[in-house]
């Protein structure tokens, strides 16, 4: 003789909280993507005119000529 057991389970689903949690990795995926390209481009400015030619470069940026 056998005897078949089913069980249920119900799990709740804080849909908020998984939409938070989702939202949360994006940004910091986003926050990583912008980091590396600064870091890039930095080392880009770097490569073309050196340290002086970075500096130079930001300061007529700011000040514009």
């Amino acid at each position: 003789m056998t005897t078949q057991v089913i069980n249920k389970t119900e799990s709740k689903t804080d849909v908020a909280q998984e939409t938070s949690k989702f939202t949360v990795r994006i940004v910091m995926a986003m926050a990583a993507i912008i980091g590396v390209w600064a870091v890039a481009c930095l080392i880009g400015g770097l490569a073309s005119g050196g340290i002086g030619g970075l500096i130079q470069g930001y300061i007529s940026a700011i000040i514009g000529h």
